[in-house]
């Protein structure tokens, strides 16, 4: 029987209601800007999420033995009730059920648009608005406008897989710790495992406990210092309920890792001390020497991200696991071959190799005035003021962005700051009658000036191969380099002073998208 081809199926376009502001992502960032929009009465806005659920990061990441490396106290919104958290350091589990029911008591259901992918944000400078695009998993497109435009998309979004000959005609299975499902069968397997980033530490012990064999590649050895976590006792989690007694902890937790901050500058005893615990728990849980070489790094500690945990070590001398000192290279059928030219038989590989942190693919899908896209604004790597706002992209707030996160304290400490600037911006352009908003270019770079000033003093820009620094230009793009606090006290309230005179673009205040 014979037939033609049908013709590809035309996508359906679906309007969406024009509105003021418009937020990319649902997860942490995403959310907690929704909620402080919801709480200020504002009402015309939307949250666009490409993925079929919220909470980012935490929705997308379930490989075994997921958790965070900041306490919970401290790695939640300071402005929601406290959480009944478990232990002192939150699973991946409890942190998506925090952001789920974030969305339930904060009313933002309705506001949320699940897999609605952007496509192109589009600035229109003649009417003043973001003019943007999404598309669904069953073709169906849309198109709308927005007064703002708000990227929530994260740093940690975009899976990063390393340039490996052969791995597509790999025939076992691969997959990243980003998209780990329950199908991934690493029961009685040959498991090898790429990377011994924050992802890998967690994961290890957890293959190696059920994997036949295990191998790790490991191209750098990180520091790994002791994670000493511990459940809370039930007094303890009925006492953590109070919001005097949960906003007392999380101050002295964020004071308390700020203290951290002198260890990235470098300086004694600070340094030191933090050196010596890394390698002295190396020590304590590695006896054989050539092991422990092997584990040793050869880079000052603190240039890459220290990592927590008290079983990576010991789940290292199995005797089903082997730790390869160097990066895999190449596959062929299914053998694994690293750069020491050691083979190993696999039948799945895990990357456990991070994220496109410092390139944002988001960026090639932002196109600002005169019709530049935003990742041809940031070809030398990412740049901002006040690490939210970018020149020549009116309107726009980037949250979690350049210069915006941290290597010592907690990033959702830093979204809140963000979002304290954002909300004054949008004030601002309400209070004034504004349509436009875009700082200056020589805002923009003097604010460059000070990060990259700022930077030449940490340990951070000592040599190591780090995604905290943008792989091209040698500058330190990801982290803001100083203390959670100063990052606040620098940035976490508007000021129009740096701003392009924007009188020509006035408008009726009370005007809105809705309204127009």
């Amino acid at each position: 029987m014979t037939g033609t081809a049908s013709p590809a199926r035309e996508p359906i376009a679906t309007p969406i209601s024009d509105v003021d502001v418009a937020i990319i992502g649902a997860g942490i960032a995403g959310l907690g800007m929704a909620t402080t929009l919801a709480r200020s009465g504002r009402e015309s806005f939307v949250v666009l999420e490409r993925a079929d659920a919220v909470g980012g990061t935490w929705r997308d990441n379930t490989y075994p033995g997921i958790a965070c490396d900041i306490p919970a106290h401290l790695y939640s919104f300071s402005f929601r009730p406290p959480a009944d958290w478990s232990s002192r350091f939150p699973s991946g589990a409890e942190i998506r059920n925090y952001l789920e029911q974030t969305v339930v008591d904060e009313g933002l259901t309705d506001r949320i648009l699940l897999e609605h992918e952007l496509r192109q944000a589009v600035w229109d400078d003649a009417a003043a608005c973001w003019v943007i695009g999404t598309g669904r998993p069953d073709g169906t497109v849309t198109s709308f406008r927005a007064r703002s435009l708000v990227m929530a998309v994260g740093r940690l979004s975009e899976a990063r897989i390393p340039e490996i000959d052969g791995l597509d005609s790999f025939p076992g299975q691969v997959v990243h710790t980003a998209a780990w499902h329950d199908d991934v069968a690493v029961a009685g397997a040959r498991v090898g495992v790429v990377g011994t980033g924050a992802s890998a530490v967690q994961l290890i012990p957890h293959l190696a406990e059920v994997a036949e064999d295990l191998v790790v590649f490991c191209r750098t050895p990180p520091y790994v210092v002791p994670r000493d976590d511990r459940r809370y006792s039930d007094a303890e989690r009925a006492e953590l309920l109070d919001p005097v007694v949960a906003d007392e902890v999380r101050n002295r937790l964020l004071a308390e890792a700020d203290v951290a901050f002198r260890q990235r500058l470098g300086l004694s005893p600070d340094i030191d001390e933090i050196r010596a615990r890394a390698v002295g728990h190396l020590h304590a849980q590695v006896a054989d020497p050539v092991l422990r070489d092997q584990l040793t790094p050869d880079y000052e500690i603190g240039c890459k991200r220290i990592l927590l945990s008290d079983d990576f070590y010991p789940a290292l001398q199995r005797p089903n696991v082997v730790f390869e000192p160097s990066a895999l290279t190449s596959v062929t059928e299914s053998k694994a071959t690293a750069r020491s030219g050691h083979t190993y038989d696999v039948d799945v590989l895990v990357m456990a190799t991070g994220f496109e942190a410092a390139r944002p693919p988001a960026a090639s899908l932002i196109v600002g005035r005169a019709g530049r896209l935003l990742s041809e604004h940031w070809s030398a790597g990412m740049t901002s003021y006040a690490s939210t706002v970018v020149s020549g992209f009116p309107n726009m707030f980037v949250l979690d962005g350049p210069n915006a996160a941290l290597g010592h304290n907690s990033a959702i400490y830093m979204i809140e700051t963000q979002l304290d600037y954002v909300a004054g911006a949008l004030d601002h352009m309400r209070d004034n009658g504004m349509r436009t908003l875009v700082v200056s270019a020589e805002a923009e770079a003097a604010y460059t000036r000070e990060i990259d000033e700022r930077s030449r003093s940490t340990v951070w820009l000592t040599g190591c191969d780090s995604w905290y620094v943008d792989p091209e230009s040698g500058r330190l793009t990801l982290l803001w380099p100083g203390t959670a606090v100063s990052f606040r006290e620098r940035n976490g309230t508007f000021d129009p002073a740096p701003y392009e005179n924007t009188a020509h673009h006035r408008t009726n205040a009370a005007t809105t998208m809705e309204g127009e």
